[in-house]
């Protein structure tokens, strides 16, 4: 599937726009079915008035989705309501920052619980954590943090969430603008973590009693499990050349010593990397093989076929994309065009729903 010049045209100009988030307050409101025509792709707007989303996850019939600006918003039957979140420092307001990644539990059914990872303020510094959240009747709780202080830039937090097929859950970090500690092990930002489901670092950790699994990062937020039980990863990369990776315990994937078709000495590069314009990937799910993720300068969501190691447009049309989910043949995905970076449309932003099984037909 290729873009079409109009579409490249309307890429470079939202490309150029960057202004200021603006926050907005939770709501609640029956959501009406509402269908939407792309080029060659039928999608149905599952949710729409999303604030800055971020994070999908679904369980049975509810969808469950992080805001950036706080809350998290449930659907169910067509309802939407945003659930209060209680979080015991306040979120920072810094660009790229905010409530970010969540992963339900794999319990959650009977203990109601997830792990969501946020952007806070303390004493004029900000900061990054991952901690436990419970579903009350009325809201979502903070209970337990179980990893602080991770590095806060202005730019750069990571975010991404991901309990993996041995039951341990992953997280990435930024380098919070400060590239050259993406080196170094004692540093938490621009890494790839490893926890167990309780907190502690899992004694087959690459770096004896450090949850770091994969380092040399710049700002990853993609994570997918292939049915091989291999883990890839989608990053962004400096003003282009964001990256496909397949990770490995262990690994230096070069930031900021390599970039692109670069190589060094124990260094890891890409499967494949953007050149220039960037993508901005984002949030990534596996269907039939190959890897789908999001992106948000590219506006589109992407596959990498893995054999051929060639990245496609899946889908284009929907304006700044953060997340994806896929669930059979159906993919779910939340457009950001509210982000401060995009060109908010009417009702922005959404949730929709796309079969992909139809969308492969138009190919």
């Amino acid at each position: 599937m290729k873009i079409k010049m109009s579409w490249l045209v309307l890429i470079m100009s939202q490309s150029l726009l960057l202004s200021a988030c603006s926050f907005g307050q939770p709501d609640m409101q029956q959501e009406e079915s509402e269908s939407v025509t792309r080029p060659s792709v039928e999608s149905k707007v599952v949710a729409k008035g999303l604030s800055i989303p971020w994070s999908i996850q679904k369980q049975g019939d509810v969808f469950y989705i992080t805001q950036r600006t706080g809350g998290i918003v449930e659907i169910m039957n067509g309802k939407k309501s945003v659930v209060k979140t209680s979080l015991s420092k306040p979120l920072s307001d810094r660009p790229e920052a905010g409530l970010l990644g969540l992963v339900l539990h794999p319990d959650f059914k009977s203990n109601q619980q997830a792990f969501a990872y946020y952007t806070y303020q303390d004493s004029g510094d900000n900061f990054n954590r991952v901690v436990t959240l419970r579903r009350t009747a009325n809201e979502w709780t903070e209970e337990k943090v179980m990893l602080d202080r991770i590095p806060s830039g202005q730019y750069h937090q990571g975010g991404r969430l991901e309990i993996g097929p041995d039951q341990k859950l992953y997280i990435t970090t930024g380098d919070a603008t400060r590239q050259d500690h993406a080196q170094d092990l004692s540093f938490l930002g621009g890494k790839i973590l490893r926890l167990d489901l309780y907190g502690g670092t899992p004694s087959d950790n690459p770096f004896k009693d450090s949850p770091v699994y994969s380092y040399g990062h710049r700002n990853p937020q993609g994570l997918a499990w292939n049915q091989d039980g291999e883990l890839y990863e989608t990053e962004h990369g400096p003003n282009g050349f964001d990256e496909v990776n397949l990770i490995q315990a262990g690994n230096n994937y070069g930031w900021p010593k390599i970039t692109g078709d670069e190589k060094g000495e124990s260094l890891i590069s890409p499967l494949a990397h953007s050149g220039e314009p960037s993508w901005a990937p984002s949030g990534a799910d596996f269907w039939k093989g190959d890897l789908v993720f999001a992106s948000l300068a590219g506006q589109s969501v992407k596959r990498f076929e893995p054999e051929s190691g060639e990245v496609t447009d899946l889908l284009t049309g929907f304006g700044r994309v953060r997340d994806v989910l896929v669930e059979g043949d159906t993919l779910y995905f939340v457009s950001n065009n509210t982000d401060g970076r995009g060109i908010p449309r009417e009702n922005d932003d959404k949730l929709y729903e796309v079969d992909l099984k139809s969308v492969m037909k138009e190919e």
